[in-house]
């Protein structure tokens, strides 16, 4: 391997390992300090709360009333194996462009996050909750923001992609009308 490629996983491996670390180090503090389904006051406010919760199953709790073996399989078992086939695919596929392979890490990271919980807790802790008069979301964690980022970036990219395939289309007709 090349100077460029073992510089290219390094740097995969630190955004890995930064990322996971700092969803793992703020469920850790809300852990230590948060009972269940207890406000943080000084972050209670009308809009952002920080609120433990243990949540056993996967997004949005799909899966908490799954019985094992089923739940160890749909829920860990199966992710890790998504997870580690990701993680060889963004080491080995040197030609992603940068935008892309930082998506898929952040996807990544945020599994592993969540799925190191599950693996540990059995439930993964989730402790931020948004709320406006028009719109609330699930309470969700670090993991979660890092996968939605990732996912966020992955379809930029893909729209991005997509429209420059197609200005390169219309030019490239054009240029046989005029031929």
């Amino acid at each position: 391997m090349n100077r460029k490629g073992i510089l290219r996983g390094l740097v995969i491996l630190l955004i890995l390992i930064v990322d996971i670390g700092l969803d793992q180090g703020s469920k850790i503090y809300v852990r230590k300090h948060l009972n269940y389904y207890e406000v943080l006051l000084p972050f209670k406010s009308e809009h952002f709360q920080l609120v433990r919760t243990e949540n056993t199953g996967a997004f949005l709790s799909l899966g908490d009333s799954l019985g094992n073996p089923w739940r160890f399989i749909l829920l860990t078992l199966l992710p890790a194996g998504v997870l580690l086939f990701g993680l060889l695919y963004v080491l080995l596929k040197n030609n992603l462009n940068k935008w892309n392979a930082l998506g898929i890490i952040l996807v990544l990271a945020g599994g592993f996050g969540n799925l190191y919980d599950r693996w540990v807790y059995h439930s993964v802790t989730d402790f931020m909750f948004i709320k406006f008069s028009w719109a609330q979301t699930g309470v969700f964690n670090v993991a979660d923001m890092s996968i939605m980022a990732g996912v966020g970036i992955l379809l930029v990219q893909s729209f991005m992609k997509d429209r420059e395939l197609k200005n390169k289309k219309q030019t490239g007709n054009e240029e046989k009308v005029e031929a």
